[in-house]
């Protein structure tokens, strides 16, 4: 702190350091937030959680500088961070990457190893790019499926057959009567092979329960 404070050669030239470093972290995490609109894959992102990815970069920067090569101010200042806390919380692990991304990149902008910074900035931005080009991971949603049959048709494993045909996985969560107890209603959760059409899924299920409702819904995801 006291180079900061000094008016001479050194203190300025420290000044100017921070002042690149701080325009660099502004600069990477600018890119950083692009990439993350870009990948996005959600209803709506946050514009706010956007803004605070640049500006944690531009605000760790400048701490980096403060702290670096000060054991005792660092432990005093990463006590404050600790009693930090984002008001509302994170709902999607990749928001957590980015938050890590742009951290990573104050940082290192704050350490004037801002080469670094470059490839870092440039490396993730590229797997973050391309693991969502390609759809890396991506697996069947958990989808609800009811199915309504006459309590004459009613039994255990009415529908066991199709479902193993036609789905990796399913569990039965819940049986409930309907109109007057005429009815049986079964809910399950099931995970669709691959190759499975939900047309023919449905299909199959109605021909099975005299052409009764049948409902098939992707469990809603949170953002």
């Amino acid at each position: 702190m006291n180079e900061l404070l000094t008016f001479g050669s050194a203190g300025e030239q420290t000044i100017w350091m921070s002042f690149l470093a701080m325009i660099a972290a502004t600069g990477l995490s600018l890119i950083i937030t692009k990439v993350y609109q870009i990948t996005f894959t959600g209803e709506h992102y946050s514009q706010s959680f956007v803004h605070t990815i640049v500006m944690m970069s531009v605000v760790v920067s400048v701490v980096m500088n403060v702290v670096s090569g000060n054991a005792g101010v660092a432990f005093g200042l990463f006590a404050v961070f600790s009693l930090i806390r984002f008001r509302s919380a994170v709902t999607d692990a990749k928001d957590i990457a980015y938050i890590f991304f742009g951290l990573c990149v104050g940082m290192t902008c704050g350490l004037f190893q801002i080469s670094l910074a470059i490839m870092l900035t440039v490396m993730a931005s590229l797997v973050f790019y391309l693991l969502y080009k390609f759809d890396y991971g991506k697996g069947r949603d958990t989808q609800v499926l009811k199915v309504t049959v006459p309590e004459n048709l009613n039994h255990e494993n009415l529908f066991d057959d199709i479902l193993v045909s036609h789905t990796n996985s399913y569990i039965l969560r819940q049986v409930e009567t309907t109109n007057l107890g005429t009815m049986i209603r079964y809910t399950f959760d099931i995970r669709s092979k691959e190759e499975t059409k939900d047309k023919d899924l449905l299909d199959r299920i109605r021909e099975r329960n005299a052409n009764l409702q049948v409902s098939l819904s992707y469990l809603e995801k949170k953002y």
